[in-house]
C-alpha cells in the first residue's frame, strides 16, 4: 500500500489502516509529492486554462510577499525599538525632577550633623517634602483621597478593620499609606483601615 492508497483510504474511510503501514523514506515522498503536482498540474491545465498562474506571476507573487514580510519585520523591530526609547526618555524625565530633591536632602542631613537646631533641621525636611509633592504634581501624580471615603478595592487596600458606630459601615477610618495614582492608573494602592 502506498501513500497514495492511504490517502485514499483516510479520505473514504476516515481511519488510517495501521496493518499494512509501510515505512515511507523522505524520496518516496518527494516522488509522490512530485507525481501528485504533475497530475494535478495536467488536470488543472487541461480543464481550467485560464485559473493556472503562470511561473513569471508566480515568481512576482512570491518576491511581493518576500517583501512585505521584510516590511512586516523592519516594522516590528522599529516599533520595539522605539518603545525602548519612549520608555528611557520618560525614565530620564523622571529621575532628572527627583535629583534636585536629593541634593536639598543631602544638604540637610550635612546640617542636622553639624546643627543643634532640630527646628530648623525639620523646617528643611517639610520643605523637602513640599518640593517632592510638586515634582509629583507636574508628573501628573495624585494622592488617591481616602479618609471619610467609601471603601473601594481598587484604590484602597485594607490591612486592618475596627467597629465604629460613629462613622459609616464599610468608610475608611484611617490612612496607614498613602496611594497614588496617574490618570485612570493605580500606581500604589492606599494602605487602610476600614470601619465594619
Amino acid at each position: 500500500m502506498n501513500m497514495s492508497d492511504n490517502i485514499e483510504n483516510i479520505e473514504e474511510n476516515g481511519d488510517i489502516d495501521l496493518e499494512n503501514e509501510e515505512t515511507v523514506e523522505v524520496d518516496d515522498i518527494g516522488e509522490d509529492v512530485a507525481d501528485t503536482e504533475s497530475q494535478e498540474a495536467e488536470t488543472v491545465e487541461t480543464e481550467n486554462s485560464s485559473d493556472m498562474v503562470s511561473r513569471g506571476e508566480f515568481n512576482a507573487l512570491n518576491d511581493k510577499y518576500l517583501r512585505l514580510y521584510a516590511e512586516y519585520e523592519n516594522f516590528r523591530k522599529r516599533t520595539a525599538k522605539e518603545k525602548d526609547e519612549i520608555y528611557s526618555g520618560a525614565a530620564a524625565d523622571v529621575l532628572a525632577n527627583i535629583f534636585p530633591i536629593l541634593d536639598v536632602f543631602e544638604r540637610a542631613l550635612q546640617f542636622s550633623e553639624t546643627s543643634n537646631e532640630p527646628e530648623k533641621v525639620l523646617e528643611g525636611l517639610k520643605m523637602i517634602e513640599t518640593q517632592f509633592a510638586n515634582v509629583l504634581i507636574r508628573l501628573g501624580v495624585e494622592e488617591i483621597a481616602a479618609e471619610g471615603e467609601q471603601f473601594n478595592p481598587e484604590l484602597h487596600n485594607a490591612v486592618f478593620h475596627e467597629t465604629d458606630d460613629s462613622k459609616p459601615n464599610n468608610t475608611v477610618a484611617e490612612v496607614l499609606q498613602k496611594g497614588y495614582i496617574k490618570g485612570d492608573k493605580v500606581l500604589r494602592a492606599a494602605m487602610v483601615k476600614v470601619v465594619n
